[in-house]
């Protein structure tokens, strides 16, 4: 449920950042349409019995700068059962009134889009639900249905777990005053959420800076994409290692010395500084430039690939 929370949040976050960047240059805010907009979730109970539930209030809005703040009233949970939305406020929910989320989008694919035309864009912020704050990642489909209007949905199906998001207690309760064998935990969730802006109030703003963004000759932009093949097993943030070391300060660093990390004896030794000539070189086939390496990746064989992924990394792990 919690991640439930956290994809819904990060589509009408997405989607709001988004309309930010649009109408032909204009600095406006926009609103997010509670009206026409549509959060539900599913979930399955005695392993066979399916429903459908949302909820009914939803609002938010986004300032000129890209930042904002969406909030779903959590008290308007509809799930088709009174007594049921009842218990689900006061255990899974805890009584809080409120789950938000803030942050910021990176919006280069989408604002030169054209009336009816359509992209996926990548949205990272920060959820706040039930005294907790989580990190979010999410990919958004959006199109823009008018000179006003933007429309976001998920772009791929996304499940809900309930043990990661730590309310399996809630849901345990759940289970045990409706007498329920059992409560699925993973739930599809289902987003179609519209904002609205209010040109009336917009001021033309200064030409922007060329949206992309160029490193040693690589598209800083599309190496985020290229970036899509390494974050099952690195991370560009400080002191978060996974199945491979941090990236963050990689330029310039030392080969083998992020703290806290498990490194190959050869790793180690190799003493490799890290700059464009060497990460090319590595990142184009790792166990031939570095026999021994623990580095199962096969490497990147185009070498635009290679210049956008290093500009990518230059740009996003810099300290």
């Amino acid at each position: 449920m919690l991640r439930l929370f956290k994809t819904m949040l990060a589509g009408a976050f997405a989607l709001g950042l988004g309309t930010a960047a649009f109408a032909g240059g204009h600095a406006t805010s926009w609103t997010l349409d509670g009206e026409n907009s549509r959060i539900s979730f599913g979930s399955i109970k005695k392993d066979k019995v399916g429903e459908s539930h949302g909820f009914e209030a939803v609002s938010g809005t986004v300032s000129a700068d890209g930042s904002a703040e969406i909030s779903i009233d959590l008290a308007t949970v509809q799930t088709n059962i009174d007594i049921r939305n009842e218990r689900m406020i006061e255990h899974v929910f805890k009584g809080m009134a409120n789950a938000t989320i803030t942050g910021s989008l990176d919006m280069e694919e989408a604002s030169d889009l054209e009336v009816g035309a359509s992209s996926v864009i990548d949205f990272e912020g920060t959820l706040s639900l039930v005294g907790t704050e989580i990190e979010l990642e999410a990919e958004m489909f959006v199109m823009r249905v008018s000179e006003t209007q933007v429309i976001v949905t998920n772009n791929d199906l996304i499940f809900i777990g309930t043990e990661a998001a730590g309310i399996n207690a809630g849901i345990d309760k759940l289970m045990e005053l409706a007498k329920l064998p059992g409560i699925t935990r993973t739930s599809p969730v289902m987003l179609r959420l519209i904002f609205n802006s209010d040109m009336k109030k917009a001021e033309v703003a200064p030409a922007a800076p060329a949206n992309i963004r160029f490193a040693m000759g690589g598209d800083v932009k599309k190496g985020k994409k290229v970036f899509k093949k390494c974050k099952a097993c690195h991370s560009v943030k400080a002191e978060k290692n996974g199945a491979g070391p941090s990236l963050y300060g990689l330029m310039g660093a030392t080969a083998g010395q992020v703290e806290g990390f498990k490194y190959s004896d050869e790793m180690i030794a190799s003493g490799i500084v890290w700059d464009e000539e060497t990460l090319t070189a590595f990142l184009a086939n790792p166990k031939d430039y570095l026999e021994g390496t623990k580095m199962s990746f096969k490497g990147l064989k185009k070498e635009k690939d290679l210049a956008d992924v290093i500009a990518y990394l230059a740009d996003a792990t810099a300290e």
